[in-house]
């Protein structure tokens, strides 16, 4: 460092980098950009950003040493980031105990912000809940009776589909939810989990699985026809970092949530793609957004904050906190801790032989949440 200490905000990150590059490389790009925007302008308050990352290796374990090595060798003045939901929580956790400002910046899995939350946990990205409430209205629209549900076994996918069947439920009472598959992450035996499907005569499905799981069904399942007739809504595969390994296989017509950088008309994000291109010479994923955001709010906070790192300075600056991002501009929920970062919603075409998304619209986060009321009786008072 060439800098002391005293002239530095050091921010400590944490996240499964090897095991899902996908969507993380592109996310440390975003922070990377955001830190170099933050420090040509002349810093916090003054003071130069620098980051200091770690990975979890995708073990709470794991994640949880490298957390107290952040704090105590690194010495970081405030810790984000995880990917996985389980990883997020233990984080979450460990939080809570050591009394430690925490910025989840991406695990989707509604019990950081509710159930598992805390005051000193807070949220970035649109929630397993809040992006399902925005396809539930899109299943609702295509009347059909029976579904099927194939999720990854762990929180985000079991979370994703118990959401799914309530409010679906709630929605469409005479609704059938015919076959349920759990697949092991990253381990999917595609060919079994198609046939046990197909086997119940489904006529729409669900899905949560994403990256090369999701790869596996999609070829699995156009293999044997699985597809045809069968309407689809699928959580995060219009994101480009699951997207673009599919290329011409795109199954067209599928509802997804997603990132269609290439059809976003907003100053905002025409100022944020011309800034990433420019800098990396390609086009930015969501996970990149997620990264440029996560570090913009933490800089925000710092500075409503005064320039103060404090555990209780930083609650303090982060509740009813406004950010501007690449998808407009966000709050952080007084209530919960969730901000309210939407995603967009669209149909799976191809095009040039890659697949896009198309019909796109954006739903803000904050048109997606529970009552108030419900919320309450979910969320520790702490």
């Amino acid at each position: 460092m060439s800098a002391s200490a005293k002239d530095t905000i050091k921010i400590g990150e944490i996240n499964s980098y090897k095991t899902q590059p996908a969507f993380l490389g592109p996310y440390k790009n975003g922070m990377d950009l955001a830190v170099e925007e933050i420090n040509k302008a002349g810093g916090i308050n003054g003071k130069k950003v620098e980051l200091v990352i770690r990975d979890d290796n995708s073990n709470t374990g794991d994640a949880v040493r490298a957390v107290e090595d952040l704090l105590s060798r690194d010495k970081v003045d405030v810790l984000t980031g995880t990917f996985l939901s389980h990883i997020g929580l233990a984080v979450t956790d460990y939080a809570k105990h050591k009394k430690v400002f925490f910025l989840a910046s991406e695990p989707l899995t509604d019990k950081i912000v509710w159930e598992d939350g805390n005051r000193y946990t807070f949220r970035l990205r649109a929630s397993t809940y809040m992006q399902v409430a925005m396809l539930v209205p899109e299943a609702v629209k295509m009347n059909k009776k029976r579904w099927a549900l194939v999720y990854p076994n762990y929180e985000y996918g079991q979370s994703a589909v118990a959401t799914f069947k309530k409010l679906l439920k709630e929605a469409q009472p005479d609704v059938e939810f015919v076959a349920e598959q759990a697949t092991p992450l990253g381990k999917v035996d595609a060919a079994n989990v198609i046939q046990a499907l197909a086997d119940a005569k489904p006529d729409a499905m669900f899905n949560v699985l994403f990256a090369a799981d999701l790869a596996k069904l999609v070829r699995a399942g156009t293999q044997r026809n699985f597809f045809k007739d069968l309407s689809v809504v699928s959580l995060l595969t219009g994101e480009p970092e699951y997207l673009d390994p599919l290329g011409a296989e795109t199954p067209e017509g599928w509802v997804v949530t997603g990132y269609p950088w290439y059809a976003i008309d907003t100053p905002e994000h025409k100022k944020f793609l011309e800034a990433y291109q420019a800098k990396f010479n390609d086009y930015p994923r969501l996970g990149t957004v997620v990264g440029y955001s996560a570090i913009k709010s933490l800089a925000a906070g710092i500075e409503r904050a005064g320039g103060s790192t404090d555990t209780e300075d930083m609650i303090k600056a982060f509740t009813g906190l406004n950010v501007e991002t690449p998808f407009g501009p966000i709050t952080y929920r007084e209530i919960d801790h969730q901000s309210t970062m939407g995603a967009y919603v669209g149909k799976l075409a191809v095009k040039d032989g890659k697949g896009i998304m198309t019909d796109i619209r954006y739903i803000d986060g904050a048109d997606v949440q529970p009552s108030d009321e419900e919320i309450r009786k979910m969320r520790p008072a702490n």
